[in-house]
Parts: structure tokens; C-alpha cells; sequence
């Protein structure tokens, strides 16, 4: 989640600098937080905590929700990624909500949906129910996700902007690890899942309440013609003495936002950007970089954490959830390393440096899950009843047979050699088999029903292979690519720019997440990475070849680099016209047709 920004990329260039360098003499520190900003940023950033939360608990609570209402395979990714096909419609909701009713408004009614939502998940009696809980969370998630940045954007003073922006990002991460460490909590109990999901209204209801008593935004009220009450708020927002120079450049933009549409004469935003092929370009390239955030992976590494544990040979679901937890640590480590790294080197070198890591790390949890393929024991019993299950004759082909599970003996918490057999999968309670030794009826403590995993000595590697993989991804991938996507655009093409963008990252985000476990039936666990591998590697070359550098350059200067008819590497500048949209300073600029042509 990313802000609409008004003014160029130097924000959290400079709030980066002193953080992380102590640099006295840069100006951000000289306008100290209000009181009630502070209160305000607190309540704002808990939507990115209510995000993170919701990402972080379902990867705990699908281990036990499968053993609760016997969860196939289409199943468990429907409830897993169900969120993100709903936060789309939330999202888009949300755009037409905040410009319509308020921001306020909006983040209320979102804080209201998801706590609704997390409610109903923590004392649902069915599936189905549940699933309508997730959907309803996700609306919630999708709204939150619109408008939160929006709204910090609005209501905070431009030197402060962009570091209280990144606390959206930095609360996401934690809300990640809160849950990791809820699940670790609650997974000693048969219920937890209840409690794992149902807390996840807390924050949702504090938000709301806090919310109830908070300010409208300054520049939607001066939008709407409230002239009167956008200088109270702001007052109380950025104190006195930077209250009239705020004022005058919110009236100052909006405008200039009012010359841009007489400009348009009327004319669609999509009609205008597909005319002019700079922005067009932009915004392919914004579009582009939100398919590779996703394909890389990241929302199944997360997710799916718990699972991907499980599927490594981890038996104990307390031992999977405590790892997820150093997973979700390293991810708030990554956040505030952005902090430190985004204002001292260039958006570019860090998204293409950190996405090189990000594919060794795919690359060793596909070798990662080979070996463990490769090592898994074989069949020996084979049980003329369990039908086609009593063909299999190793390990890692029985259970990748959805309808089947490995059974075998252990002792001292290890796989005995010889003792394996593949028998069917009971439906109707997916912890033991039909028949044969894991059945319900014969099951002992030595006994072993493994549906989801072979015992192999090669699990630690995933647990390695993940951390390895969400450092770089939390410390620049992610941020980097929040942080570009809406420098690309013009102030005229942003807002369509930018929901675009996102639009199409929601929906590469539900098409990984809804096929991450029938690509590891279909094409195995380590060849699901490698496709996640060379998809990212695609990335990288698109990332090289097209994307340009941003950092420290104005706008005008973002919208020049697209005059070149594709990439950084290739093509040669086309020489397009341009002309300011007044005599003002501002960096904006529309293209105008050529009067020689």
C-alpha cells in the first residue's frame, strides 16, 4: 500500500536520512508532530495492522481448519485467498466511497466490515459460513487498503508524509507477526483457530472507535467546498504556524486538478492515457510491476508459511507455528531496513538487487523440496484394498494424490525404514486413513497418518530456504515497488494510473494464491518454485530493461524518461511536446498534439 502523492519522491528520501543517519540538519525534524496527529497516525496505521494480521493467521489457522471441516484441496485455497478476489471489490468500492461520503467515513465502515467479518470466522459451525466470514474480511481489507494511505497522505504535513505513509507498511509486518505468534499460542488447543480468527476483530473495533472521533481529511472537505472546516482541522492536524502555507498549497492543487480537467475538455482519463503514449507506457510498466510482485511469490510464501513447513516433513503443528513466527520477525526486520535504504540508493538498483536474491532463494526451496523428494521413503506395504493408493510405491507420488496419505510406524519421534504404506484418505475426517493401520479403529501412538508430508532429514532447509526469501522481498521488493508505482504517472493520470496498477495486482495475487496447492499436486512442490523462479527471472529482465530510475527526480523529469519508446536499455527518445499547465512551479505536465503534423 502506497499514498497518491502529490509532490515528487524526496519525502521519505529525507525522513530515511535522518533516522538512519542522524543527519541534524535535515528539515524534517524541524515540524514536530502534533498531538493529534500522532492519534491520528496511530488509528490510520491499524489498517495495515488488520491486513497483515488477516495475511499472517489463515497460514496458521489452515492446518487446523483442514482437520475441523475436513478441507479439500480447492477448498483450502478457496478459504485462503477468497480475501483477495473480495479486497479487489473493496478496493474498488473504496475509491468511489472516499470521494464520495469522505475518507473518514470510509475507513469506518471498512474498520466495521472486517471486525463483523473476524467475528463471524471465530464462531462459524461450517465451512460455509466461514467462507462467507473470509469474504466479508476481505471487502473490509480491500477498503482499508484504498484509503488509509490516501488518507495519512492528506491529513500530514509533506516532510512527514512519507515516513508516516511507511508505518502503514511497517504495521502490516507486525500484524503479520502478531498472528504468527497468536497461532504459536492457541495451536496447543483444538479450538484455537476460533481464538486465532475471532481476535482478529480487536483492532478493527479500536480502529472504528477511534475513528468515530477523528477529522475529515483537509483536502477533501477543501474538494468539497468546506473551506472553513479544512482550515480548523488542519490547524489541529499541523499546528498553527504551518497552517496557511498547508492551506494555500492544498487550494494550490486542487486547482490545478481543476485546470487539468478543463484541459481534458472533457475527455476520459482512459481515453487520454491510451492517447499518450509516454503515460501509456508508465502505466504498462506499473501494471507490469505489480504482475512480478506476485509471481515472485510473496503471497504464498505468507500465507501458505504453515503449510509450506508442514509439506517439508515438520509432524508437530506447535513446531510449524513457531517457525512461521522467525518467518514473520524477519519480515518486520525487512520494513524497517527500507527505512534506512530507500533515501541513500536508487529505487532501481535496490528492487533489481534484492529480486536477484529473491530468485536464489526460490530456486534453493525448489532444490529444497527436490531433495526431499528425491530422499522420501518408499512403499512397502501395499494394501490390496486401498484401491488405487496400493499401486503408489513411494512416498512423495502417494501424497501427492489428494485422495491418498502415507501411514508408517515411529519411534523416538523418527520414521522406521520399511514401515510405509499408502492407503486412501478418509473424507470425512482427514486425520485418519479408510483402512489399514492409520484408520481410526487401529491407529496407536507409533503409528504415523501422514497426508500432507513424507519424514524426510531435509526439513530445515525450507525454514532456511523462506527466511532467505523474505528478508530482501520485506527490506526492498515490496516497499520499492509501493513507493514507484504512483511516481510513474502524471497528477492527471495518477489516480487511474495507480488503482489500475493495484486492480491488476489483486488479481495476479488471487490467481497465485488460489492455484499455489494444485500446481504442487500437478507439477510437484520443487517444480511449483521453479515456476515461481522463472517467472521471477522474466521479472527482473522486464524490471531491467523498463523501469527507470525515480529517485530524486521530479515529475517532469519521471515523464520524460517514458518518452523513449521502451526501456533503459533499448530504443531511442521519440521527442514528444510538452507544455506546463499554467506558469505556476508546478512539475506537472500534460502532452499537447504537434502543430506540424
Amino acid at each position: 500500500m502506497e499514498m497518491h502523492r502529490i509532490k515528487a519522491n524526496s519525502d521519505l528520501d529525507e525522513e530515511s536520512d535522518k533516522a538512519c543517519y542522524g543527519k541534524d540538519n535535515i528539515s524534517v525534524m524541524e515540524e514536530p508532530l502534533t498531538r493529534l496527529l500522532k492519534i491520528f497516525t496511530f488509528f490510520a496505521a491499524l489498517g495495515g495492522a488488520i491486513f497483515g494480521y488477516d495475511i499472517g493467521v489463515i497460514s496458521g489457522a489452515v492446518i487446523q481448519l483442514r482437520r475441523e471441516f475436513n478441507l479439500s484441496t480447492i477448498w483450502t485455497e478457496v478459504i485462503v485467498s477468497i480475501t483477495v478476489g473480495t479486497a479487489a471489490i473493496g478496493s474498488t468500492l473504496g475509491g468511489f466511497l472516499s470521494d464520495s461520503i469522505g475518507r473518514r467515513k470510509t475507513v469506518l465502515i471498512g474498520s466495521g466490515t472486517f471486525a463483523v467479518g473476524a467475528v463471524l470466522m471465530g464462531l462459524t459451525p461450517n465451512k460455509e459460513l466461514l467462507l462467507i466470514g473470509r469474504m466479508i474480511v476481505g471487502i473490509g481489507i480491500g477498503l482499508e487498503g484504498m484509503v488509509v494511505p490516501m488518507y495519512i497522505g492528506e491529513s500530514s504535513p509533506p516532510r512527514w508524509r512519507g515516513a508516516l505513509v511507511q508505518m502503514v507498511n511497517i504495521c502490516v509486518a507486525g500484524g503479520t507477526m502478531a498472528a504468527s505468534i497468536v497461532n504459536g499460542i492457541f495451536s496447543y488447543y483444538p479450538w484455537g483457530w476460533r481464538a486465532m480468527l475471532g481476535i482478529a476483530s480487536i483492532p478493527g473495533i479500536i480502529q472504528f472507535i477511534g475513528f468515530w472521533f477523528l477529522p475529515e481529511s483537509p483536502r477533501w472537505l477543501v474538494k468539497h467546498g468546506r473551506i472553513e472546516k479544512a482550515k480548523e482541522t488542519l490547524k489541529r492536524l499541523v499546528g498553527e504556524a504551518e497552517t496557511e502555507r498547508e492551506f494555500d498549497e492544498i487550494v494550490k492543487v486542487e486547482k490545478m486538478q481543476q485546470r487539468i480537467r478543463q484541459e481534458m475538455n472533457g475527455a476520459s482519463v482512459i481515453s487520454r492515457v491510451f492517447s499518450t503514449p509516454p503515460v501509456l507506457r508508465a502505466a504498462i510498466v506499473g501494471c507490469g510491476i505489480q504482475i512480478i510482485n506476485q509471481l515472485a511469490g510473496i503471497n504464498v510464501i505468507v500465507p501458505y508459511s504453515a503449510m509450506i513447513m508442514r509439506m517439508s516433513g515438520i509432524q508437530s503443528d506447535q513446531a510449524v507455528m513457531w517457525m512461521v513466527v522467525a518467518v514473520s520477525g524477519l519480515f518486520v526486520v525487512g520494513q524497517l531496513i527500507t527505512l534506512c535504504t530507500v533515501g541513500r540508493f536508487g529505487r532501481r538498483k535496490i528492487f533489481l538487487s534484492h529480486l536477484a536474491v529473491v530468485i536464489l532463494a526460490l530456486i534453493f526451496l525448489a532444490i529444497s523440496f527436490y531433495l526431499m523428494s528425491i530422499s522420501a521413503p518408499p512403499v512397502t506395504y501395499h494394501n490390496m484394498l486401498a484401491g488405487s493408493c496400493g499401486q503408489i510405491n513411494q512416498c512423495t507420488s502417494c501424497i501427492l494424490e489428494e485422495h491418498c496419505g502415507f501411514c508408517y510406524i515411529q519411534q523416538n519421534d523418527s520414521y522406521v525404514p520399511g514401515s510405509g504404506s499408502c492407503l486412501p484418505l478418509d473424507v470425512n475426517d482427514i486425520q485418519h486413513s479408510t483402512l489399514g493401520r492409520c484408520a481410526k479403529q487401529n491407529i496407536t501412538d507409533n503409528i504415523v497418518w501422514a497426508y500432507d508430508f513424507c519424514p524426510n532429514p531435509y526439513g530445515i532447509m525450507a525454514l532456511v530456504g523462506m527466511m532467505v526469501y523474505i528478508l530482501p522481498f520485506a527490506a526492498g521488493v515490496g516497499p520499492i515497488i509501493w513507493i514507484i508505482t504512483p511516481e510513474l504517472y502524471p497528477t492527471w493520470a495518477r489516480g487511474f494510473g495507480t488503482s489500475s496498477a493495484t486492480a491488476v495486482g489483486w488479481i495476479t495475487n488471487l490467481l497465485v494464491s488460489l492455484t499455489f496447492l494444485s500446481l504442487t499436486q500437478a507439477i510437484t512442490r520443487y517444480g511449483t518454485f521453479l515456476v515461481y523462479a522463472g517467472c521471477t527471472v522474466f521479472g527482473w529482465i522486464f524490471i531491467y530493461c523498463l523501469v527507470p530510475e525515480t529517485k530524486d527526480k521530479h515529475l517532469e523529469e519521471v515523464d520524460k524518461l517514458f518518452e523513449e519508446p521502451f526501456s533503459t536499455c533499448c530504443g531511442k527518445p521519440q521527442g514528444g511536446i510538452y507544455q506546463k499547465l499554467d506558469n505556476s512551479d508546478e512539475d506537472e505536465i500534460l502532452p499537447v498534439s504537434d502543430e506540424n503534423d
